[in-house]
């Protein structure tokens, strides 16, 4: 599962531009999950959008409710 926090997006886009059939951008420009979705996307590719997220807005939430965040995985 991916959790978006929008007080922290930047709007960068780089989540649309890893994996469009996850991720999307509002009129505001901050990232809107497809959570259907979520479940037949590739595993690596959203990690990589996760990893790549320069406001560190997008966490992955494994099956134990632990949240592994970008920041968490920079450190």
């Amino acid at each position: 599962m991916i959790r978006a926090d929008r007080d922290r997006c930047c709007g960068s886009g780089m989540c649309v531009l890893i994996c469009p059939e996850v991720f999307d951008q509002d009129d505001s420009g901050l990232v809107v999950i497809d959570a259907d979705a979520v479940g037949i996307a590739d595993p690596a590719l959203l990690r990589h959008a996760v990893s790549c997220c320069p406001g560190r807005a997008l966490s992955e939430v494994d099956s134990a409710r632990t949240e592994k965040s970008a920041a968490n995985e920079r450190k």
